[in-house]
Protein backbone atom coordinates (compact mmCIF):
# COMPACT_ATOMS: atom_id res chain seq x y z
CA UNK A 1 0.00 0.00 0.00
CA UNK A 2 1.67 3.73 -0.53
CA UNK A 3 2.89 5.84 2.02
CA UNK A 4 0.03 8.16 1.53
CA UNK A 5 -3.08 6.09 1.71
CA UNK A 6 -5.19 5.35 4.58
CA UNK A 7 -5.77 1.63 4.69
CA UNK A 8 -9.56 1.83 5.73
CA UNK A 9 -10.39 3.06 3.06
CA UNK A 10 -9.15 0.71 0.58
CA UNK A 11 -11.70 -2.15 0.98
CA UNK A 12 -14.49 0.79 0.79
CA UNK A 13 -12.97 1.85 -2.30
CA UNK A 14 -12.79 -1.67 -3.52
CA UNK A 15 -16.59 -2.10 -2.97
CA UNK A 16 -17.98 0.28 -4.91
CA UNK A 17 -15.60 -0.15 -7.21
CA UNK A 18 -17.35 -3.80 -7.85
CA UNK A 19 -20.72 -2.25 -7.06
CA UNK A 20 -20.33 0.28 -10.26
CA UNK A 21 -18.80 -1.99 -12.75
CA UNK A 22 -21.46 -5.00 -12.14
CA UNK A 23 -24.31 -1.84 -12.38
CA UNK A 24 -22.29 -0.80 -15.50
CA UNK A 25 -22.15 -4.34 -17.39
CA UNK A 26 -25.55 -5.16 -16.19
CA UNK A 27 -26.61 -1.80 -17.75
CA UNK A 28 -24.66 -2.40 -21.07
CA UNK A 29 -26.22 -5.88 -20.97
CA UNK A 30 -29.84 -4.73 -20.84
CA UNK A 31 -29.47 -1.64 -22.90
CA UNK A 32 -29.13 -3.38 -26.37
CA UNK A 33 -31.95 -5.60 -25.13
CA UNK A 34 -33.90 -2.58 -24.57
CA UNK A 35 -32.83 -0.72 -28.35
CA UNK A 36 -34.20 -4.12 -30.24
CA UNK A 37 -37.98 -3.19 -28.64
CA UNK A 38 -37.75 0.09 -30.40
CA UNK A 39 -40.42 -0.63 -32.75
CA UNK A 40 -42.95 2.16 -33.73
CA UNK A 41 -45.20 -0.31 -34.53
CA UNK A 42 -45.75 -1.07 -30.70
CA UNK A 43 -48.34 1.93 -30.38
CA UNK A 44 -47.04 5.56 -29.34
CA UNK A 45 -47.30 5.63 -25.63
CA UNK A 46 -45.20 2.26 -25.46
CA UNK A 47 -42.75 3.21 -27.62
CA UNK A 48 -42.24 6.80 -25.97
CA UNK A 49 -41.55 4.94 -22.56
CA UNK A 50 -39.35 2.54 -24.05
CA UNK A 51 -37.31 5.33 -25.39
CA UNK A 52 -37.50 7.20 -22.30
CA UNK A 53 -36.14 3.90 -19.89
CA UNK A 54 -33.00 3.75 -22.55
CA UNK A 55 -32.61 7.14 -22.77
CA UNK A 56 -32.57 7.52 -18.57
CA UNK A 57 -31.16 4.46 -17.86
CA UNK A 58 -27.81 5.13 -20.53
CA UNK A 59 -27.79 8.60 -18.84
CA UNK A 60 -28.67 8.63 -15.51
CA UNK A 61 -27.73 4.83 -14.21
CA UNK A 62 -25.14 3.14 -16.88
CA UNK A 63 -23.05 6.45 -17.39
CA UNK A 64 -22.39 7.35 -13.89
CA UNK A 65 -22.14 4.02 -13.02
CA UNK A 66 -19.06 3.70 -15.67
CA UNK A 67 -17.79 6.99 -14.75
CA UNK A 68 -17.67 5.66 -10.66
CA UNK A 69 -16.15 2.30 -12.08
CA UNK A 70 -13.52 3.90 -13.78
CA UNK A 71 -12.50 6.49 -10.89
CA UNK A 72 -12.65 4.21 -8.01
CA UNK A 73 -10.50 1.47 -10.78
CA UNK A 74 -7.82 4.29 -11.24
CA UNK A 75 -7.96 5.35 -7.25
CA UNK A 76 -6.92 1.33 -6.45
CA UNK A 77 -4.26 1.11 -8.73
CA UNK A 78 -2.32 3.74 -7.06
CA UNK A 79 -3.53 3.24 -3.48
CA UNK A 80 -2.56 -0.06 -3.95
CA UNK A 81 0.43 0.06 -6.02
CA UNK A 82 -0.30 -2.61 -8.89
CA UNK A 83 1.78 -2.27 -11.69
CA UNK A 84 1.39 -5.79 -13.00
CA UNK A 85 1.13 -6.75 -16.90
CA UNK A 86 -2.32 -8.60 -15.77
CA UNK A 87 -3.37 -4.68 -14.79
CA UNK A 88 -2.22 -3.59 -18.19
CA UNK A 89 -4.30 -6.38 -19.67
CA UNK A 90 -7.38 -5.66 -17.59
CA UNK A 91 -6.86 -1.95 -18.58
CA UNK A 92 -7.15 -2.89 -22.25
CA UNK A 93 -9.86 -5.07 -22.15
CA UNK A 94 -12.35 -1.81 -19.79
CA UNK A 95 -11.14 0.21 -22.89
CA UNK A 96 -13.06 -2.45 -24.79
CA UNK A 97 -16.25 -1.73 -22.46
CA UNK A 98 -15.82 1.69 -23.12
CA UNK A 99 -16.34 1.15 -26.33
CA UNK A 100 -19.25 -0.42 -26.29
CA UNK A 101 -20.97 2.01 -24.18
CA UNK A 102 -19.79 4.63 -26.53
CA UNK A 103 -21.70 2.80 -29.25
CA UNK A 104 -24.74 2.43 -27.10
CA UNK A 105 -24.80 5.53 -26.42
CA UNK A 106 -24.32 6.29 -30.30
CA UNK A 107 -27.16 4.09 -31.36
CA UNK A 108 -29.62 5.48 -28.43
CA UNK A 109 -29.08 8.55 -30.40
CA UNK A 110 -29.49 7.13 -34.10
CA UNK A 111 -32.73 5.92 -33.33
CA UNK A 112 -34.45 8.68 -31.26
CA UNK A 113 -33.20 11.57 -34.02
CA UNK A 114 -33.94 8.90 -36.94
CA UNK A 115 -37.30 8.10 -36.14
CA UNK A 116 -38.05 5.10 -38.30
CA UNK A 117 -35.28 5.05 -40.40
CA UNK A 118 -32.52 3.43 -37.85
CA UNK A 119 -33.09 -0.25 -37.02
CA UNK A 120 -31.06 -1.37 -33.84
CA UNK A 121 -29.24 -4.39 -34.17
CA UNK A 122 -30.91 -7.73 -32.79
CA UNK A 123 -29.43 -8.14 -29.20
CA UNK A 124 -27.68 -11.17 -29.67
CA UNK A 125 -24.04 -10.07 -31.43
CA UNK A 126 -23.64 -7.06 -29.11
CA UNK A 127 -24.12 -9.40 -26.02
CA UNK A 128 -21.71 -11.68 -27.73
CA UNK A 129 -19.16 -8.93 -28.34
CA UNK A 130 -19.76 -7.29 -24.75
CA UNK A 131 -19.59 -10.76 -22.83
CA UNK A 132 -15.93 -11.14 -24.43
CA UNK A 133 -14.06 -8.15 -22.35
CA UNK A 134 -15.97 -9.01 -19.46
CA UNK A 135 -15.27 -12.72 -19.44
CA UNK A 136 -11.73 -11.56 -19.76
CA UNK A 137 -11.54 -8.84 -17.45
CA UNK A 138 -12.82 -11.42 -14.59
CA UNK A 139 -10.17 -14.11 -15.11
CA UNK A 140 -7.56 -11.66 -15.36
CA UNK A 141 -8.63 -10.41 -12.22
CA UNK A 142 -9.45 -13.16 -10.35
CA UNK A 143 -6.49 -15.37 -11.70
CA UNK A 144 -3.92 -12.61 -11.89
CA UNK A 145 -2.00 -14.48 -14.05
CA UNK A 146 1.75 -14.49 -14.58
CA UNK A 147 2.36 -12.78 -18.00
CA UNK A 148 5.85 -12.72 -18.16
CA UNK A 149 7.20 -14.21 -20.73
CA UNK A 150 4.68 -11.46 -22.94
CA UNK A 151 7.71 -9.10 -24.25
CA UNK A 152 6.44 -5.54 -23.15
CA UNK A 153 8.77 -2.28 -22.90
CA UNK A 154 10.27 -1.85 -19.06
CA UNK A 155 8.65 1.87 -19.25
CA UNK A 156 5.13 -0.07 -19.45
CA UNK A 157 5.77 -2.73 -16.42
CA UNK A 158 7.02 0.02 -13.42
CA UNK A 159 6.21 3.28 -12.39
CA UNK A 160 9.04 5.84 -13.76
CA UNK A 161 9.83 7.86 -10.40
CA UNK A 162 9.90 11.24 -12.47
CA UNK A 163 8.74 14.37 -11.37
CA UNK A 164 5.73 15.59 -13.55
CA UNK A 165 6.78 18.58 -16.27
CA UNK A 166 4.38 21.04 -14.00
CA UNK A 167 3.46 21.23 -10.46
CA UNK A 168 0.62 20.03 -8.84
CA UNK A 169 -1.38 21.30 -6.21
CA UNK A 170 -1.56 20.86 -2.82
Amino acid sequence: MSRWAPGPIVPHLKALHVAMLALWTAGLFALPRMLARHDPAVGQADYARIRRATHYGYAFAVTPAAVLAIASGTLLIFLRDVFDLWLLAKLLFVAGLVAFHGWVGHTIVAVAETEGSHTPPEPFWPTILLSLPVVAILALVLGKPELDEIPVPGWLREPRGIQLPFDVPR
